[in-house]
């Protein structure tokens, strides 16, 4: 999630424009590499190794700690999106360009990847340690709901995150609260949503658990929803946005005469 400061705002980070050079994007992507890998560290990492101890409270603010401190460390070089939904939405509003939109993917991937091969490596150090699921997502198993639940929940927090995303980049968000906001919101969906399907909302985060889980081999077969139903969610969240700021239609790359004839009607329905 995107730390931009609001305008008139004074930073000491240099900003950096999709214009620039590919030093700049180098760094890009290294910024989400690191706070994706600190995300899986953090937040799955919390599950594997402290789970039995700290619960689902202690795993869900792990998540929006891991969060909200990395809004702060790296959002003002690559925005702190860690999370392919998060990315694509800002894309969809214009924020930033596809160009800059792949190396953040790629980058989240990678974090995304090492931050669970760390944990294994730690977890594996453990007397009797099994990798199981390796907190990864699923449904009907380990206790979870099914996956019609699993696709609303999927769709439903993700765009729920989304719409706190964009709300907290916009300009008229108090300045220097973006992260706080941010990492509240994750918890916040974490707690309602871990015992449904163990919470995606970010498909590198998922994919990254998926490829060391162990005895359940439904991990990676199951991987698909995780994928797919959070970039859904993220385009919902942006028409969510649309409805409740006054931003508008023709700004985002949603922009579509189908789109622009049926936001018309409504608009004359509710005239």
């Amino acid at each position: 999630m995107s730390t931009d400061p609001a305008p008139g705002a004074t930073v000491n980070v240099r900003p950096i424009a999709d214009t620039r050079g590919v030093v700049d994007y180098g760094r890009i992507f290294a910024a989400e590499l690191v706070g994706t890998a600190v995300l899986v560290l953090c937040g799955p990492g919390a599950a594997i190794l402290a789970g039995d101890r700290i619960g689902v409270l202690g795993i869900s603010l792990a998540f929006g700690f891991a969060l909200l401190v990395m809004a702060y460390v790296i959002g003002p070089i690559s925005g702190c999106h860690i999370n392919p939904a998060v990315t694509l939405a800002m894309w969809l509003v214009r924020k930033i360009t596809i160009r800059r939109a792949c190396y953040c993917w790629v980058g989240q991937i990678v974090g995304g990847i090492f931050g669970a091969a760390v944990i294994y490596g730690i977890a594996s150090g453990r007397d009797g340690f099994e990798r199981g699921g390796f907190a990864s997502n699923g449904w009907g198993r380990d206790g979870f709901s099914g996956l019609g639940s699993t696709i609303v929940v999927e769709i439903v927090f993700t765009a729920l995150l989304i719409l706190v995303v964009i709300g907290t980049t916009g300009p008229k968000f108090a300045a220097g609260f973006n992260g706080l906001t941010a990492g509240l919101a994750l918890a916040l969906i974490h707690l309602v949503t871990i015992p449904i399907d163990n919470t995606s909302v970010n498909p590198a985060r998922s994919l990254a658990t998926a490829i060391f889980a162990d005895t359940d081999p439904n991990a990676l077969g199951q991987l698909w929803a995780f994928i797919v139903f959070p970039m859904i969610g993220a385009v919902v969240g942006v028409f969510v946005w649309l409805l409740v700021d006054d931003s508008q239609l023709e700004d985002t790359r949603l922009d579509t005469d189908f789109l622009r004839a049926t936001r018309d009607r409504l608009d004359d329905v509710v005239d």
